[in-house]
């Protein structure tokens, strides 16, 4: 069975103060489940103080984002070995608003997920379409290309330490969310794009569903049998929600 994920991007948001209460508050209200495997991903100002929160306990700690180079001139950027020291064990690349705000493509994001492989993280790698181009039934023609593009090159050894969240942009932050039935549909035609790539691969990796996702959705998500998980944002930022989110699994 491929393992379930539910993990938590706290997005632009989260002081010092805020992160402590929140991480002590999700650690008060988890049992440990070999079933699922929660990941938080705090700010980056907030990486070191959700590291000692979270030491010797069953929540990973995330980036919200790396650099594809090692170390150097990039000033702003955050790298590897960066998100490593402070125990990092995961990081999100490609999320919509890297793509939409920063100008982020496939080749990129595709640099920044071998940088992260090689390096030891696991990257979960979003992809996903607008309300534009699902309405024009250009959603597998857009989605696929992205699975191409970001994972071109990989082995099948890369795939099986790669996650993939699948997450409709017009869902995002806008309170819309994908049916079951319709996130089902686009987890199985990634799947079958990761199967072109290498077939045992493909039934190994999670699809995590990203948008919108709360804890009355949930569990009609994580229902479906190609649904591996979830991207939570705006309810990862409350303890109950995000809490509720975990046990639907």
């Amino acid at each position: 069975m491929r393992q379930k994920i539910i993990s938590g991007n706290w997005k632009m948001n989260g002081t010092l103060a805020e992160t402590e209460v929140l991480i002590r508050a999700l650690l008060a209200g988890i049992s440990h489940q070999e079933r699922v495997r929660v990941v938080v991903c705090p700010p980056f100002t907030a990486l070191v103080t959700a590291s000692r929160l979270l030491a010797g306990t069953s929540i990973a700690l995330g980036g919200q984002d790396m650099s594809p180079h090692e170390k150097g001139a990039y000033t702003g950027d955050i790298s590897a070995a960066m998100l490593l020291t402070v125990g990092a064990t995961h990081v999100i690349l490609g999320h919509s608003e890297r793509r939409q705000y920063h100008a982020e493509t496939d080749q990129l994001i595709n640099a920044k997920a071998r940088r992260a492989l090689d390096s030891g993280l696991t990257p979960i790698i979003c992809v996903g379409e607008t309300l534009t181009e699902r309405e024009a039934g250009r959603t597998e023609q857009v989605v696929g290309k992205q699975v191409d593009g970001t994972l071109s090159g990989f082995s099948a050894s890369d795939l099986k330490k790669t996650v993939i969240a699948y997450e409709p942009v017009w869902a995002i932050g806008t309170g819309r969310t994908a049916t079951p039935e319709m996130a089902e549909a686009v987890h199985c035609f990634v799947r079958e794009k990761l199967a072109a790539h290498d077939q045992a691969a493909a039934e190994a990796v999670p699809i995590l569903y990203g948008g919108s996702v709360n804890a009355k959705n949930a569990a009609g998500l994580l229902r479906q049998s190609n649904i591996d998980g979830a991207l939570v944002g705006g309810a990862s930022l409350k303890a109950d929600e995000f809490l509720a989110i975990i046990r639907a699994v």
